[in-house]
């Protein structure tokens, strides 16, 4: 009896002891699953925070980015809207403070910058094209001119090469024909004096600064020699401006334009643009590589002047050119403008009328006094609307080519603006 109450105190002992034991056991392995679910939940969190990190840093890259791109947008827009401001033909007070400030900006855009001015008129181009060396041209707005002034007046050109060229080598011309008299030069595009002005620092007299200039300067005797090709808006503006101070001179003489006279319609012609088509088209000729027009004929070869074109009356000068190229038996030589006035010398009507001639070979040539602008985007362009590549697009000519010349540089056409001179100071 006594042992069976041991043996039970001790089975009780024992079981006590298992069940401890068991419970410990069984606690251990809980806290080690505890430890090891912490452990990993912990990981996801730490993963999940640096992927919120990361994405934190891209949204602030990404904004960065945009603040970045947005900012050199704004300095891009406010160089263009100072481009804008001065691409007027009106001069005010302001207008030699506007140019300076204008290029004080572009200067201060990064290349990235530049690209991205674009107004209503501005574009990378506008400071940034190279157009040729400035230094070469002679605005020739000095004083000191003496009594006797002959004041050469163009519509200009921002292409310094062209200027140099075509405008400065008319009146380089006059002035080596008339050593006792003082060649002067205005521009009659405000536009264009404040381009050459705001790039270059070269400042041209407009038609009232070239006027004030004389006055200022005692001159009795003036001169007035235009280069534009016809009597058109142009030289109507020129004529105005010379009436509302003609009375400051003793004498003021007027010159007459390239193609002199107008005439009614389009079969008159005379001295100038006969001598004018004459010169042209043997220095296109010579250019092309052919001994004759003849023989440029010969290889199916055509010569197409391309000229600015105008609503004006004297529109009618273009045809009268076409009538003249026929007098002289100019088969092959067609006359166009850009504006497309006359209608027969718009782009479509002079491709079909080579086509329908017959001629396979096309050669591009500006009737312009500069080859400027018009000549080098118009005509020459890469653009698929310049004159170069619609005659190639249309498929009608085996090869058709540019040459980016002005009527000023031709020697024949200087002496027809010095001869002009002459006649009117022999008047």
């Amino acid at each position: 009896m006594k042992r069976k109450l041991i043996m039970a105190l001790l089975a009780a002992t024992m079981a006590g002891t298992l069940v401890v034991a068991g419970c410990s056991g069984g606690g251990q392995e809980t806290d080690g699953k505890t430890e090891e679910t912490g452990g990993a939940a912990g990981s996801a969190e730490e993963s999940n925070a640096a992927t919120e990190q990361e994405e934190v840093s891209d949204m602030e890259n990404t904004a960065g980015a945009d603040q970045a791109e947005n900012a050199d947008q704004a300095a891009a827009d406010e160089v263009a809207e100072m481009i804008d401001a001065i691409y007027v033909q009106e001069r005010t007070d302001e207008t030699d403070e506007q140019c300076t400030n204008a290029k004080a900006a572009w200067d201060a855009l990064s290349d990235e910058q530049k690209e991205l001015v674009e107004g209503e008129e501005a574009d990378p181009d506008y400071f940034g094209r190279d157009t040729g060396d400035a230094s070469l041209d002679d605005p020739r707005n000095q004083d000191e001119i003496g009594e006797n002034e002959i004041l050469v007046v163009s519509f200009g050109t921002s292409f310094n090469d062209s200027r140099v060229e075509d405008i400065k080598g008319i009146e380089d011309a006059i002035q080596a024909a008339n050593p006792d008299w003082s060649v002067r030069r205005a521009f009659t595009s405000q536009i264009i004096i404040n381009h050459v002005q705001a790039r270059d620092g070269e400042a041209i007299d407009n038609m009232d600064q070239a006027l004030a200039r004389a006055i200022e300067n005692g001159v009795k005797n003036l001169i007035i020699q235009p280069t534009h090709l016809m009597h058109g808006a142009e030289y109507d503006e020129l004529m105005e401006a010379v009436e509302a101070n003609q009375d400051k001179f003793e004498t003021v003489k007027i010159a007459e334009p390239l193609l002199g006279e107008v005439g009614e319609d389009a079969t008159v012609i005379n001295a100038d643009k006969e001598a004018v088509a004459k010169a042209i088209t043997e220095e296109s000729v010579k250019a092309a590589g052919y001994d004759s027009l003849d023989a440029a004929k010969e290889d199916g070869a055509a010569f197409v002047f391309m000229g600015h074109g105008t609503s004006h009356t004297a529109k009618v000068s273009y045809s009268q050119m076409q009538s003249q190229m026929g007098e002289l038996g100019y088969e092959n030589v067609f006359i166009g403008t850009v504006e497309g006035e006359p209608e027969e010398t718009s782009c479509e009507a002079v491709m079909d009328a080579v086509k329908q001639a017959g001629y396979k070979k096309v050669i591009l040539r500006p009737l312009m006094v500069v080859a400027g602008d018009h000549a080098n985007n118009d005509m020459a362009g890469e653009e698929e609307d310049s004159w170069l590549s619609m005659f190639r697009v249309s498929g009608n000519f085996d090869s058709v080519d540019a040459q980016v010349s002005g009527l000023g540089s031709i020697e024949a056409i200087q002496n027809i603006y010095v001869e002009h001179t002459a006649a009117v100071m022999n008047q």
